[in-house]
């Protein structure tokens, strides 16, 4: 008798593997329909990951968005899944245990049936507390394995943690090769252990880019595998996953039931994905993250990060090449950019204990690793500039590393007076939800249907901030519309700043869209912002290290550094934010703030000068 196989379509996926952003909701809702009737898949991944601080960053409720996203496939009977952080939610850095647990009934009444929960340390006590909130939310939990290529990454690894998950009720178990590196042989192994362990549900999770895809896919099928991720044109193959045609051709023609794909459907679903591009979303997409490389055999960097990635890679080269400049040496290309980034990936990972390459910590590894290259490439040390969220993965406080640190690593850590820590990573984050109501209450704010405004603050506080200030579509608007004029114009870019007009609900908002370096003098400013503090003010200089976005807090609940106020050296006095990780800038002085010269959320570059300190 043939065994059946079932796709499921990661949309979201989909999207963030090519670029920074995924479509709006309006656009979800329009291609939804087209989806249903391909009536190939039996899952469709909504939402989860960084979906919601984009629909922030559209200046969109995500809220509103997760509810009208799931509404057709849940009429259609096809299940939704959603991807979980487990400690750290949808976001970068660690969640309270109240706002884990809100989140999963939050995401149930809006109409997720699946939240696949994954660590990227794959430490079982970030998981574990998740099957709990899953079950008491109505939810069927989903608990991955994340396959890395490793000394320490063996078989045996993968089943003991498979068991242990097994063991502590989860449903299914998802192989989450998100950087499509596992070996087919191996992948094979791990899920026909699996289902010697229990018969549950395996689905498979795998990125093309590197090459391995197709034949994983068919090995962990022989094995028994009952789900795969696929994707479709134009977002197939690339940094994205293969392509639904290919994955059900290829394995009807080795046994396998397999659903039929309506392709009159098909091709309405690839070109409303063509619509969606042409209208913004491929202004965010890097035409090399649509092609397979098997150079990322090597780093190991997920699908799902290459995305971001190349845009990064602007921002940090134009960075090194300033300095370049400045210093009368030979300029780099981003080819020599990304070759040393790959290089430098392969000597930092085992270093810091082989975290596997997954958000956040893909993100850690390949940060630590670009600032190290930009350090380096002006004449400064390596690990001069290290994150406080890749410190809290170093020192133990996300959870514990698979491997164990270099000498150099723990030295630094010790030189600088910091603590390892070996306990329940949940326990460095006490819960926060009274705070986020209080603060609620004060500004005025609705809890929202279901309590679901207020998961949305506590889950992406500085985001939801700026959301609600109209601050964040202003900004993505004005975004958009550099791009635009950035491509129309060829590349070349206008010489003098251009001040545009944003419609935001029926609100104008002028802004100032300045290209390459520019005299602040010249700058109109953003009308809408608060008035920027003053940078009158005697003092030292606070100068940017990077470039990025400015915060005087990393969360809401935060005391932020007023004028006025006296700080010591090396207190965190602001955050640069930049590649996703919120980089603590710390005062090389002691004194009184006297001037803080941009306001939270703006952009600064490199050199910029933040703060003066008297």
């Amino acid at each position: 008798m043939e065994r059946e196989v079932k796709f499921s379509l990661v949309f979201r996926d989909m999207w963030q593997s090519a670029g920074k952003y995924v479509p709006r909701v309006d656009q979800l809702v329009k291609v939804a329909p087209a989806i249903i009737e391909m009536g190939c898949f039996a899952r469709v991944e909504t939402n989860g990951g960084g979906f919601e601080q984009v629909n922030l960053l559209f200046g969109e409720n995500p809220n509103n968005a997760v509810r009208q996203w799931t509404k057709p496939f849940h009429e259609a009977g096809i299940q939704t899944h959603m991807l979980d952080r487990a400690l750290n939610g949808l976001r970068m850095s660690p969640v309270p245990a109240d706002v884990r647990k809100l989140f999963y009934k939050v995401k149930k009444v809006q109409g997720t049936d699946i939240t696949r929960t994954f660590c990227g340390l794959n430490d079982v006590r970030n998981i574990i507390p998740s099957i709990g909130y899953a079950h008491d939310a109505g939810m069927i939990s989903q608990c991955c394995l994340c396959i890395t290529y490793s000394p320490i990454h063996t078989v045996e690894y993968y089943l003991d943690m498979a068991k242990k998950l097994i063991e502590a009720g989860c449903d299914e178990i998802c192989i989450k090769d998100m950087a499509g590196i596992g070996r087919p042989v191996f992948l094979g192994k791990i899920v026909a252990g699996i289902k010697k362990i229990k018969n549950i549900p395996v689905q498979y999770h795998s990125h093309a880019a590197p090459g391995f895809n197709m034949a994983s896919i068919l090995e962990v099928c022989k094995a028994g595998c009952d789900y795969v991720d696929v994707g479709m044109d134009p977002l197939s193959w690339g940094t994205g996953h293969a392509d639904v045609i290919a994955v059900q051709a290829m394995l009807k023609d080795a046994g396998f039931k397999v659903p039929e794909i309506n392709m009159t459907a098909y091709m309405k679903v690839r070109s409303l994905i063509q619509e969606f591009m042409d209208d913004f979303l491929g202004l965010y997409i890097s035409p090399r993250n649509r092609m397979m490389n098997s150079l990322l055999v090597g780093p190991g960097l997920p699908g799902g990060m290459m995305g971001s990635l190349m845009a990064d890679l602007e921002t940090n080269l134009d960075s090194i090449n300033k300095y370049k400049a400045k210093h009368n040496l030979p300029l780099m290309t981003q080819d020599e950019l990304l070759i040393k980034l790959f290089d430098e990936v392969s000597y930092v990972w085992p270093r810091v204990g082989y975290p596997c390459l997954v958000t956040p910590f893909s993100q850690y590894v390949k940060n630590l690793a670009m600032m190290n290259v930009i350090q380096m490439e002006k004449g400064k040390e390596r690990w001069s500039m290290i994150a406080d969220d890749i410190w809290d993965m170093i020192l133990g406080k996300a959870g514990k590393l698979p491997g164990e640190l270099a000498p150099e690593i723990i030295e630094k850590a010790k030189a600088e007076g910091r603590t390892f820590f070996n306990d329940n990573p949940q326990d460095n984050y006490p819960d926060q939800l009274d705070k986020y109501r209080q603060m609620m209450k004060e500004k005025g704010w609705e809890f929202g249907q279901d309590d679901e405004e207020l998961f949305e603050y506590a889950m992406h506080p500085a985001q939801y901030e700026a959301y609600r200030s109209g601050k964040a579509k202003a900004d993505f608007l004005a975004d958009v519309e550099k791009r635009r004029a950035e491509k129309n114009a060829g590349g070349a870019n206008p010489k003098e700043p251009q001040v545009l007009t944003v419609d935001v609900n029926g609100q104008p908002y002028r802004v100032t869209v300045a290209f390459g370096e520019v005299d602040p003098s010249k700058l109109a400013g953003n009308q809408t912002a608060a008035p920027a503090a003053a940078s009158a003010g005697e003092g030292k200089e606070v100068l940017s290290p990077l470039e990025g976005k400015f915060f005087l807090t990393k969360g809401a609940q935060d005391t932020p550094v007023k004028v006025g106020d006296k700080v010591n050296k090396g207190d965190v006095i602001c955050y640069v934010e930049a590649m996703k990780t919120y980089n603590a800038i710390r005062a090389e002085f002691s004194g009184t703030v006297t001037a803080i010269c941009v306001n939270s959320g703006d952009a600064v570059s490199e050199d910029d000068v933040l703060m003066k300190i008297a």
